[in-house]
C-alpha cells in the first residue's frame, strides 16, 4: 500500500488564482488515481487590513491599482483563463471586498469533519464569491456555504458569533509568512518542498509523483 502524500494548500478565498489552483490540483490528482493524497487547506490573507464588514470593491480596486483600467485588464485575462478551467468568473457581480478571517475560521472547522468536507467548503466559497458575487465575509453567507458543504449550520453560526479559533487562524497565517509564503496558492507537498502559484496540472502532478517516489529536495545537488 502506498504511503499517504499530504498537500497543504496555503490560499485565500478571495484569490482568483487560488480558485484556478484548486481546479488544477483536482486535475493533477485525477492523473494519478493510484496515489493516496490528503489535501489540507491552510489560511492566508492577501489583505488583513480590510475592515471586518468589508469594503466597497470598486473603491478598494481603485485604491489598490490607482485606476480601474488595470484591474479590468487582469479580470479580462482571468475570465478567459477561467473558461479553460470550468470557472465562470463574474467580477462585475462582486460588490464587497471582504475580510476573510471568518471564512478561514469556518474552513478550519470544516477540517474536523474531514478533508472532503473542507475541500467542498473551499470550493463553495470560491464559487459564492467569484461566480455569484456573494459577500463571503457575511456570517449568513458563511453559514449557507457551511450547510451546503454538509456542516451543522447552527453550530457554525454560534461559533462565528464568538472569537473561537480566531487566534489559531492568525497564528497559522503568521507561520505561513514566517516560512516565506509571499504569494498564494502555495502547495506544500509532504512538508518538504513547495510549488508556488497556480501551476498547470501536469507540473503539480510531476511534483506530487516525485514526493511519492521519495525525492528529497537538495539531494540531487549533493551527488
Amino acid at each position: 500500500m502506498n504511503k499517504q502524500i499530504t498537500i497543504d494548500v496555503v490560499s485565500d478565498v478571495v484569490c482568483p488564482w487560488c480558485f484556478v489552483g484548486r481546479k488544477r490540483l483536482e486535475q493533477a490528482l485525477d492523473l494519478m488515481p493510484e496515489l493516496d493524497v490528503l489535501v489540507r487547506w491552510r489560511p492566508f490573507q492577501l489583505d488583513p487590513t480590510i475592515p471586518p464588514r468589508g469594503k466597497d470593491r470598486k473603491a478598494y480596486l481603485k485604491d489598490k491599482f490607482g485606476s480601474t483600467s488595470r484591474s479590468d485588464e487582469i479580470h479580462d485575462q482571468l475570465i478567459k483563463l477561467g473558461e479553460e478551467e470550468d470557472i465562470e468568473f463574474d467580477f462585475d457581480a462582486i460588490e464587497i471586498a471582504p475580510n476573510t478571517l471568518d471564512a478561514h475560521r469556518v474552513i478550519q472547522w470544516a477540517s474536523q469533519a474531514g478533508p472532503e468536507t473542507q475541500d467542498r467548503l473551499v470550493g463553495k466559497l470560491f464559487s459564492f464569491y467569484f461566480e455569484q458575487g456573494l459577500n463571503i465575509g457575511d456570517h449568513e453567507v458563511l453559514v449557507d456555504a457551511a450547510v451546503a458543504s454538509g456542516m451543522d449550520g447552527q453550530i457554525v453560526a454560534s461559533l462565528l458569533a464568538s472569537d473561537a479559533d480566531r487566534e489559531s487562524v492568525l497564528q497559522e497565517i503568521e507561520t505561513a509568512n514566517r516560512i516565506g509564503v509571499r504569494g498564494v496558492p502555495c502547495f506544500i507537498i509532504d512538508q518538504k518542498y513547495a510549488v508556488m502559484g497556480a501551476q498547470p496540472a501536469v507540473v503539480l502532478a510531476d511534483a506530487i509523483r516525485q514526493a511519492a517516489d521519495g525525492f528529497e529536495p537538495g539531494l540531487a545537488e549533493d551527488r
